[in-house]
């Protein structure tokens, strides 16, 4: 018999199980969820999210707790395992449940994907390519599979891989926020406590070489009407609004539009939000506009130090931009987050020099990155014969995937645990991040210094 109402379990994962899983610190609202329940509901299905971040029960208590007929699951490279496991609980439960990887590494790295327990993998933006997937698998709708684009399937044990197109990020529902709103204590953006996602745009419209962002959405950027985005953020009911666009500093016009219904609004918020210094440098009464509707955080991605580092990232941008920018910000009272790659090149002198910098330039808020080959690029293959792990869970930005060139695996990871311990005394000394428990992570780092690894020695 026919089921009209069909029950969906929408999973985002956990991070991480080991104590750099960032809760408590930085959670991140399941957006991509609460689009796909806000389109499903529409057409009265029953849905039930299920995020690892904040949740206490296992998965396949959840499974055996509502008995979905369809599974979705979405994350990041590092979540894979996490991912695949998941779909593995739901064919253990029962067989006949429909599983569903989507997310952003499946859009580049669906062959991962390309498992027993995965019956579909969605390769595009275009959430409304699950109803194709249901009429054809469970409605049982004469439809060809093989022209439905955007997903990979399987017949006869092989799979198949559909064509991706871009997909037109103003075609998305407004989200189903009912999870985040049932979870007050939850999804803070460092102080900012309840922090409420907000997308306006698919894609990087730049093309820095070690970021993958810039080939999602088929490499093409498209933006929201921006009169759309204000009205979503007024009507939510958080004082924290997190613009999760991969660059929102980009378009000067729209950004002015944006300050301007802001202001026609009287909409009083905290925003936090990614940007370049470069534009930071050339827009400093924008940005003072900006700070005056409520900008709090801007992330930016500085990358190095040095301009060598920044030509063989093809940032296009300049040290001097970063220095410039660190000063606008300061001099406004914008929190700056400068973002940092420690490279495989990098000596002892670099760690110490990076920290230097970040000192002589009064940059309080800073994080760092380990140069981390993204799969789904085009140049990974040039690192193969100097991956030291494939274990998709480290690639976090915390752990060395690559054998680094200048210095074994432990002398790197004890230089890299240096700088840490040094910018977070830093941090206290400033008074930044009076909530977290510093004196654990800073154990947790010694700890780790002097810890074996299999790898050590390469």
């Amino acid at each position: 018999m026919r089921k009209n109402k069909l029950t969906f379990l929408l999973i985002h994962p956990e991070i991480s199980r080991t104590k750099y899983n960032f809760v408590g610190i930085i959670e991140n609202e399941c957006l991509e969820l609460e689009y796909i329940s806000s389109m499903l509901k529409e057409k009265g299905h029953n849905v039930y999210l299920y995020d690892g971040q904040v949740e206490t029960s296992s998965v396949s208590s959840i499974i055996k707790k509502y008995k979905p007929d369809v599974v979705y699951v979405c994350g990041r490279t590092r979540q894979e395992n996490f991912m695949l496991e998941y779909c593995k609980n739901a064919k253990e439960y029962n067989k006949k449940i429909i599983t569903i990887i989507g997310g952003l590494h499946a859009q580049l790295c669906y062959e991962r994907m390309y498992k027993n327990q995965v019956d579909y993998i969605l390769t595009t933006f275009d959430i409304f390519k699950i109803f194709d997937i249901i009429d054809y698998s469970i409605y049982g709708k004469k439809l060809d599979i093989s022209k439905i684009d955007g997903i990979c399937y399987k017949e006869n044990g092989k799979w198949y891989k559909n064509k991706s197109v871009p997909f037109d990020i103003n075609k998305l529902p407004l989200p189903d926020r009912n999870y985040f709103y049932n979870h007050p204590n939850n999804y803070r953006y460092l102080e900012l406590e309840h922090s409420a996602w907000v997308r306006t745009a698919y894609c990087c419209p730049y093309r820095c070489k070690f970021c993958e962002r810039n080939r999602m959405n088929s490499g093409k950027y498209i933006g929201r009407n921006i009169e759309d985005v204000v009205n979503e953020i007024e009507n939510i009911k958080s004082d924290n609004i997190y613009i999760v666009d991969d660059d929102f500093l980009f378009d000067e016009e729209r950004l002015r539009k944006f300050l301007s219904l802001i202001k026609k609004k009287k909409i009083k918020k905290n925003y936090i939000c990614y940007g370049r210094s470069d534009f930071i440098t050339s827009h400093e009464d924008l940005m003072k506009e900006l700070k005056g509707i409520g900008l709090y955080y801007v992330l930016v991605g500085l990358e190095a130090i040095n301009d060598n580092h920044l030509k063989d990232y093809n940032k296009r941008s300049s040290i001097h931009n970063n220095i410039k920018s660190i000063e606008i910000c300061n001099n406004l009272g914008i929190n700056i987050m400068g973002m940092f790659i420690v490279d495989l090149d990098f000596t002892r002198k670099d760690f110490k020099d990076l920290y230097k910098w970040v000192k002589e330039h009064n940059l309080k808020h800073v994080a760092i990155s380990i140069f981390t080959p993204e799969m789904g690029l085009e140049n990974f293959s040039q690192y193969k014969d100097l991956m030291i792990t494939d274990n998709p869970s480290h690639f976090d930005y915390l752990h060395l995937v690559v054998k680094p060139t200048n210095m074994s695996v432990k002398r790197y990871y004890f230089n890299y645990y240096i700088l840490l311990i040094k910018l977070f005394l830093k941090a206290k000394k400033d008074g930044v991040y009076d909530f977290i428990d510093y004196g654990d992570y800073i154990k947790s780092f010694i700890s780790n210094m002097f810890k074996k690894r299999s790898n050590d020695d390469e």
